[in-house]
């Protein structure tokens, strides 16, 4: 995509990995799923990689997938990602949005495995929108957390393709409430959900100094990391400890949530 047009929220191009562990710096992609969304119809495309390495026991144990399993019948760890890729530029080519809870998490693995991956086009991330509509509220803001706080349906959690579904569910919804976002072009909307990324980042790091806690390993990079050896993207199952009054440096003015539109581009939300 090249001209700078707004994010088509019924137009949509899912994205969701599985891997080996949690530090996109060194995780192997396990599973990939894009999902295309054009209405009511949803084209989806899936697969399992050998990575190349033993799965660790924790994170078979979120999706499931065992070393033996993956090296039977996963296809080469280069493959998968190759794949990927491709996918993801087609779908930008055609004029998707790409939708990708935590973003700087799954887009940095792929930049770590091909550094020529560049965003292109529209990004939209649930996760940091989120944080950025609704900075105050307490608890852990997981793709789970976050579907049950927005009334959106999740089957089947930490499965690439059920995952893939909430988050373009999640989007749908996110970007129908705050239609300054939604139609802004899309260079504006992704540089804006980095600043809200940095801001909201840069305030937790001061947190934990003033804490006396290290925070070098406090990401500000969205969506991907391009300093592979630095900081980590954060990981949504961590539960902010700050005041309640503490929240990011800049916040989006939101406007009352429309009700859905009469044909969903996803399945039902609720």
């Amino acid at each position: 995509m090249t001209n700078a047009v707004p994010p088509d929220r019924n137009r949509l191009l899912a994205f969701d990995l599985e891997t080996t562990g949690p530090d996109p710096r060194t995780a192997h992609v396990v599973t990939s799923a894009l999902l295309a969304i054009d209405g009511p119809r949803k084209v989806e495309r899936t697969w399992l990689a050998d990575p190349g390495i033993d799965i660790p026991e924790g994170a078979t144990a979120v999706h499931g997938i065992t070393t033996a399993h993956a090296r039977a019948h996963g296809r080469p760890h280069a493959e998968v990602v190759a794949e990927t890729i491709a996918g993801v530029r087609t779908g930008w080519r055609e004029g998707r949005t790409l939708v990708v809870f935590n973003a700087a998490y799954d887009l940095t693995i792929l930049r770590r495995w091909d550094p020529s991956f560049e965003v292109l086009g529209p990004v939209v991330d649930p996760f940091v929108i989120d944080r950025a509509v609704d900075p105050y509220r307490r608890g852990k803001r997981t793709l789970g957390a976050l579907c049950t706080h927005h009334g959106v349906r999740l089957d089947g959690a930490h499965e690439a393709g059920a995952d893939a579904l909430a988050a373009a569910r999640l989007a749908w919804k996110l970007l129908g409430s705050l239609p300054d976002l939604a139609g802004a072009d899309w260079r504006a909307v992704n540089a804006q959900q980095a600043l809200w990324h940095e801001a909201r980042q840069r305030d937790f790091a001061a947190y934990l100094q003033q804490s006396g806690k290290d925070a070098s390993d406090v990401n500000t990079q969205w969506p991907v990391a391009l300093d592979r050896t630095g900081p980590r993207p954060i990981d949504p199952g961590h539960t902010d400890p700050r005041p309640i009054d503490a929240g990011p440096a800049t916040r989006p003015t939101v406007a009352r949530p429309r009700p859905p539109d009469a044909q969903s581009p996803v399945p039902p939300l609720r």
